[in-house]
């Protein structure tokens, strides 16, 4: 799949995100590490594959950061706007998109592995390349052994996957010159995992 068919299946399945009973709490405690190590509290953030919640925006702001998104799916991005109509948002595909600017702090949760596996390099390298000195990177993955891909219907509409696995982002991000802050399988026995970098100076 490519990531314009993913945008329209997220725009199909929008309401998981905006209902009342959706968890507003999921990824804030990752985050909050990640900023833990954050040394400009008044740079620009982006949010890469911000969703509809806005909740990373608001903790973004709460550090005194000031965020921008960006997402495939026009649906999710109304959604956003009408929560955050003064944060700066972006309809596009991260595997093409150029980044506008250079960033302290990109959040990616759960969304980049929604790219294809042969994609996973360059847009990681694109992130990275993105941050300030010193900037921070936080994004979640697929924890496996080995790098894998595939589709499921879990949601509704049939969605793609894929990851480096474990050690393979680990291999790229520091022969990136990042240092690995935190790594965490935050829901095992679940293979969901996030990772924390840092770019050196």
């Amino acid at each position: 799949m490519k990531p314009s068919d993913i945008g329209k299946a997220y725009d199909q399945i929008t309401h998981l995100w905006t209902r009342e009973a959706f968890n507003r709490e999921n990824g804030i405690e990752p985050h909050n590490k990640a900023l833990a190590f954050l040394e400009n509290q008044e740079g620009v953030a982006l949010d890469v594959g911000c969703g509809a919640t806005g909740r990373f925006f608001d903790l973004l702001l709460s550090h005194g950061l000031t965020p921008e998104g960006v997402d495939v799916s026009e649906k999710m991005l109304e959604f956003a706007k009408s929560r955050h109509p003064d944060v700066k948002l972006y309809q596009a595909d991260i595997c093409e998109w150029v980044l506008p600017k250079k960033y302290d702090f990109i959040t990616a949760w759960d969304s980049i592995w929604h790219i294809p596996l042969a994609q996973q390099k360059t847009v990681m390298t694109k992130l990275i390349e993105g941050l300030k000195p010193s900037g921070v990177l936080i994004f979640s993955f697929g924890g496996l052994a080995a790098p894998d891909e595939h589709t499921n219907d879990f949601m509704g509409p049939k969605v793609y996957y894929s990851t480096l696995g474990t050690n393979g982002f680990l291999e790229l991000v520091l022969g990136l010159g990042c240092i690995c802050r935190h790594l965490e399988y935050d829901q095992y026995p679940e293979m969901h995992t996030f990772l924390i970098i840092q770019k050196n100076n």
